[in-house]
């Protein structure tokens, strides 16, 4: 592998992970990033000497054992991340306006099933079984657990791909229990009668393993990739948006950009939107079928983000995540209750400054969006919008900000001042189809639309990111050794990662 190279389109997590694994193992790694920052959702922007962060807020798998801690600490990177752990007394909490009944959620088994037993006694045996059938369903998936693949097929079980709301109502019979126990929804895009039990499980157990912050922002993570990255002999480079990828019998030539440069390698990556990749792709190389699929696959959805820079020693800092809901069954209609500007549920928490005290400095609220709310604005750019689309912006932030005075009667006045971020925000600067949160929906009801292969039909092109197999700040790295591990051989990444962690 030291005579080999690999060119990577996309500085996004997906990208960055895949060229750390790759750099690792002695290949010569270029990442191509068409922002001027690279990282994705890990970017974080600065606004008076704050920090912002612009997806990764919450993180399960860095807990002891976990899969991220496994991960980093054979790229060496562990110690360079600051992480603050979550509580276990409390990691969630869910607040309803209609009643402003709180309900704190533990982590660890025990925990969670304490904590919401407290709530619900009489459905505790319920919840047991829901926990363990949870934890079962992940262990059917070898790589969450950074197990080695084998050669048999893979067999699942009933349950695996059953709609999440089904599964859960499965256990429990409680209306409002079945709600609480899908709060976690706006992270994996769940959906009524479509999102599969396995991922919901998956989510779920990383969270009730422990969950985790970054101090001072989640750029430090993509700092530290692409310092492995360079270490090992790779170069990242920004602003280098490729225009296209030149094809030689079936196999990759070369990547052209914007700018006239081209880049050379023996593999090729795509880690940006397979929609997306399509367009840049010589005709021929993907069946017609295939690019249809592509661009017709439904796409999960967007949100906006209202980013507070508070006034100092004001509001409290939260140790912990909170989900806002105006009323009780809206859990899983989040995109649909939030339309024609209501704001009627959303996340909000504290992101941590190092040293964190008493009081926090910023406040993040995320609200899940469907695109058609901006779907006016489609073909304008960053910085061009127009008059309409601030003051539209404007009055989704007054209306979240109406909301969290139910909470926080005085939140105007601790309030210096507020940025917003939208689904064209995403889009553009993630280069997701219709600012995409979580990439491709994963659809129980055809399965083989919600997965992708890392193989295409260039010998020489694989494709990794949160629209292969798994999305979020734990699947898309296991993606990326899926994808790492098609150059490298089987298992040879994940016996090489558990043998590292074994010996330190």
């Amino acid at each position: 592998m030291k005579h080999q190279s690999v060119v990577i389109i996309g500085g996004g997590v997906g990208g960055l992970f895949t060229g750390a694994f790759l750099a690792k193992n002695g290949l010569t790694v270029t990442v191509l990033e068409k922002n001027p920052i690279y990282g994705g959702g890990l970017q974080c922007f600065s606004r008076k000497g704050k920090v912002f962060e612009t997806g990764m807020h919450i993180m399960g798998g860095f807990e002891a054992d976990g899969i991220l801690s496994k991960i980093c600490s054979y790229l060496d990177i562990l110690d360079d991340l600051k992480i603050r752990h979550i509580p276990a007394s409390c990691m969630d909490e869910i607040i309803y306006g209609t009643d402003g009944y709180n309900y704190r959620i533990a982590s660890g088994k025990n925990g969670f099933i304490d904590s919401l037993s407290s709530y619900f006694p009489e459905e505790r045996k319920g919840i047991e079984r829901y926990v363990e059938a949870l934890f079962s369903l992940t262990e059917e998936l070898p790589l969450f657990y950074l197990k080695e693949n084998t050669d048999n097929i893979q067999e699942h079980s009933e349950m695996f791909t059953w709609p999440a709301d089904k599964f859960i109502a499965h256990f429990v019979t409680d209306e409002k229990l079945r709600e609480l126990l899908a709060y976690l929804n706006p992270l994996y895009a769940g959906a009524k009668g479509h999102t599969p039990a396995y991922i919901h499980a998956l989510i779920n157990v990383l969270f009730i393993k422990g969950a985790s912050r970054f101090e001072g922002g989640s750029q430090q993570l993509a700092d530290s990739l692409v310092k492995v990255i360079k270490q090992y002999g790779g170069q990242v480079l920004c602003n280098k948006e490729v225009s296209e990828l030149g094809v030689t019998d079936k196999s990759i030539s070369c990547v052209k950009t914007v700018d006239g440069e081209c880049f050379v390698g023996d593999w090729y990556i795509s880690s940006i939107h397979p929609a997306i990749l399509s367009r840049l792709i010589q005709p021929g190389v993907f069946r017609r079928g295939f690019i249809k699929r592509l661009n017709e696959n439904p796409n999960s959805y967007s949100a906006f983000s209202l980013y507070i820079d508070l006034k100092p020693d004001v509001f409290p800092y939260i140790d912990h995540t909170c989900y806002f809901m105006e009323d009780y069954g809206m859990m899983w209609d989040q995109d649909k209750v939030n339309v024609n500007g209501a704001q009627k549920a959303f996340m909000f928490m504290t992101p941590p400054e190092i040293n964190q005290g008493k009081y926090a400095s910023r406040l993040l609220v995320h609200s899940v969006m469907n695109f058609d709310e901006v779907r006016q604005w489609s073909d304008t750019c960053v910085g061009k919008r127009g008059k309409d689309y601030q003051v539209w912006k404007k009055d989704i932030a007054d209306k979240i900000i109406r909301q969290l005075e139910l909470l926080y009667p005085d939140m105007r006045d601790m309030i210096e001042d507020i940025h917003t971020s939208s689904p064209l925000t995403i889009r553009d600067f993630f280069n997701t189809k219709d600012g995409a949160m979580f990439g491709y929906s994963k659809d129980c009801e055809n399965m083989i639309l919600s997965h992708l292969p890392v193989y295409t039909k260039a010998s020489n092109l694989l494709m990794s990111g949160q629209n292969v197999n798994l999305h979020g700040i734990c699947g898309v790295p296991l993606t990326a050794i899926h994808t790492a591990e098609a150059i490298l051989g089987n298992n040879s990444l994940v016996k090489a990662i558990n043998e590292a962690y074994e010996t330190k």
